[in-house]
C-alpha cells in the first residue's frame, strides 16, 4: 500500500471511530524542534562527562544536582518551542469528540499548549517543580535563573516533576492509560520506538478494532498494528481532514 493510500486508510479509520487514543513519544515533539534522546542527533549521541541516562537519573541528582542542572537546562527545558500540527491536530479531534485521550511520554507540555485537555504525562512535565523539604510548587522560570541548584525559600533543593531513571510512574496516570487503552476503539501510537518500559507495555491492553503505528523507524509491534504508516508525524497528519 502506496503512503498515500496509508493515509486514506487512516482518514478512514478515524472518521468511522468515537473513541479514540492517542499514544505518543518524543517524535511528536521533533518536529517542534525537540530533540529526540535515541535519534542519530539526539541526546544519547551527545559528548558529556557522564551518559545522559545517568544524569537523568534519581541517585544522580542526588549526588550531583549541579551537574544534573547543568544537563537538564541546556538539553531538556525548550521554553519556546511551540506546537506543531500533529498536536494542534489531536486538540482538534479531542474537540470533536473523537479523540479521548492523549497519552505521552513527553514532558514539554506541548499538547496542552495546544489546547488538547485529556492530556496523561506519564514521564511527568518540566513545567512543574516542587521543593523537596516543604513540596512548594515553583513554576519553570525558577528554575532557569538564578543559583546553579534552584533553591526554595525554605532552603530544599527544587526538583523538576519528571520521572527520573531508577524512578516509577505515578499509579494514578498508570491506572489511567490503561484504562483508556482498554476502552478504545482505535489506538493511534505514533513518535515513538517503543522501546521505553514499562510505559511501552501499555499497548498490550488494547482490546479495540484499530491499532494504527505511525513511526520512521521500525518497532516490536509492527506486526501486531492494523495499519503501520513508516513516515514523519507531521508528513501524516497534516493531511487528515478534522
Amino acid at each position: 500500500m502506496e503512503a498515500e493510500e496509508k493515509i486514506a486508510k487512516l482518514q478512514e479509520i478515524i472518521d468511522g471511530s468515537d473513541n479514540i487514543v492517542f499514544f505518543g513519544g518524543a517524535g511528536v515533539s521533533t518536529e517542534s524542534g525537540i530533540p529526540d534522546f535515541r535519534s542519530v542527533d539526539g541526546l544519547y549521541n551527545q559528548e558529556y562527562d557522564y551518559p545522559p541516562e545517568t544524569i537523568i537519573s534519581h541517585s544522580f541528582f542526588l549526588r550531583r544536582p549541579e551537574e544534573f542542572y547543568r544537563f537538564y537546562r541546556n538539553r531538556m527545558i525548550y521554553p519556546n518551542a511551540e506546537p506543531n500540527i500533529t498536536h494542534k491536530v489531536l486538540a482538534e479531534l479531542e474537540k470533536k469528540g473523537k479523540l479521548k485521550a492523549v497519552i505521552t511520554q513527553n514532558i514539554d507540555g506541548l499538547h496542552q499548549l495546544a489546547g488538547s485537555q485529556e492530556v496523561i504525562e506519564l514521564h511527568g512535565s518540566v513545567l512543574r517543580n516542587y521543593c523537596m523539604n516543604c513540596g512548594k510548587f515553583h513554576v519553570l522560570s525558577d528554575i532557569m535563573t538564578g543559583e546553579e541548584i534552584p533553591k526554595c525559600e525554605c532552603g530544599g533543593v527544587i526538583k523538576p516533576d519528571v520521572v527520573l531513571y531508577e524512578e516509577q510512574l505515578d499509579e494514578v496516570a498508570i491506572e489511567k492509560t490503561i484504562k483508556y487503552i482498554e476502552e478504545a476503539d482505535t489506538l493511534i501510537v505514533a513518535g515513538t520506538s517503543l522501546s521505553v518500559y514499562p510505559a511501552a507495555g501499555f499497548i498490550r491492553a488494547f482490546k479495540g478494532r484499530n491499532l494504527v503505528l505511525i513511526n520512521k523507524s521500525s518497532t516490536s509491534y509492527d506486526s501486531d498494528a492494523d495499519l503501520l504508516i513508516q513516515a514523519g508525524l507531521g508528513q501524516v497528519l497534516g493531511k487528515i481532514r478534522v
